[in-house]
Order: structure tokens, then C-alpha cells, then sequence
């Protein structure tokens, strides 16, 4: 029952998509996923406007990440963790680590000079987590956000 970790391929946008969905219902903003299974397909496969990649076992995708190129005018190429997601019934079984260890070695291979992300405030497992891994945690800046219809 050992997790495999690889690029997420063309069919696996559904799995992903269902994991996206139950991160959503965790976060507790199920009603503000918009996208679809559809859209992260051509997003990944076709536009490629992003990247993931699955964990699975036996076959099974059962964690997900995805990422992308950003841009600071300070330090030059970043790399975003737009989302990191492992099934509830999964966790504890190092996947998580194997996933994130799995999205830093991209970055480093991209030669990036600096990886991002977000967590919640309240999300304690997530902080811990990265706290662990040694990430820093800055409390000093603000999200803006805008949407677009």
C-alpha cells in the first residue's frame, strides 16, 4: 500500500476534481467551487495554464497537487501551491510530505526563487504541517481579491 506519487495525466481531472470539491467542503466554501472537471482538463492538458500531480494507491488518486509559474518583480520566478489536498481516510500515511517534498523538488528543478501558498488561519494540521517543513508563516500581509464572472 505504498503511494505513488507522478504528474496527474490527461483522465485523471475527475479524481482530481472530486479532491478539489472535498477541499472545498473542508474549507467550508463548497458553494464557491465554479469550475469544473471539464475546465481543469483543458487548463492542465491542453492550455497549460497550470500543473498537478496525484498520489495513488493502488491505482487510487487519493491527493493532489497543483501549481503554477508566478511572477515577483522582486525576485523573478516563483512557484504558486494553488492547492495540496489528501483524503481524509488518508492521511497520517505520509502522503502529504511525499506530495509537498514532491512540488519542492519541481520548484528547485525550475530554479525558482521562492515557493508560495496560503492556509487558513483556523486550519491548525495545515499549519503544523508547515511549520514542520520549516515554511514561513507571515501574518503581515493582506489578501486582495477581485472575481470575474
Amino acid at each position: 500500500m505504498k503511494p505513488e506519487i507522478s504528474a496527474a495525466k490527461r483522465g485523471d481531472e475527475k479524481a482530481i476534481f472530486e479532491l478539489i470539491c472535498e477541499l472545498a467542503l473542508y474549507e467550508k466554501a463548497p458553494e464557491q467551487v465554479t469550475n469544473t472537471a471539464e475546465q481543469l482538463a483543458i487548463d492542465l492538458f491542453e492550455d497549460n495554464i497550470c500543473d498537478a500531480i496525484v498520489a495513488r494507491i493502488e491505482g487510487e488518486i487519493v491527493g493532489f497537487a497543483l501549481f503554477y509559474v508566478s511572477y515577483s518583480t522582486w525576485k523573478g520566478r516563483c512557484l504558486y501551491l494553488e492547492d495540496f489536498y489528501v483524503k481524509e481516510s488518508c492521511r497520517k500515511l505520509g502522503i502529504g510530505q511525499l506530495l509537498f517534498d514532491e512540488v519542492v523538488a519541481i520548484a528547485k528543478a525550475r530554479k525558482v526563487k521562492r515557493m508560495d501558498w496560503q492556509v487558513l488561519d483556523w486550519n491548525e494540521p495545515a499549519l503544523q504541517f508547515y511549520r514542520k517543513n520549516e515554511a514561513i508563516l507571515d501574518g503581515e500581509w493582506v489578501n486582495g481579491r477581485l472575481f470575474f464572472d
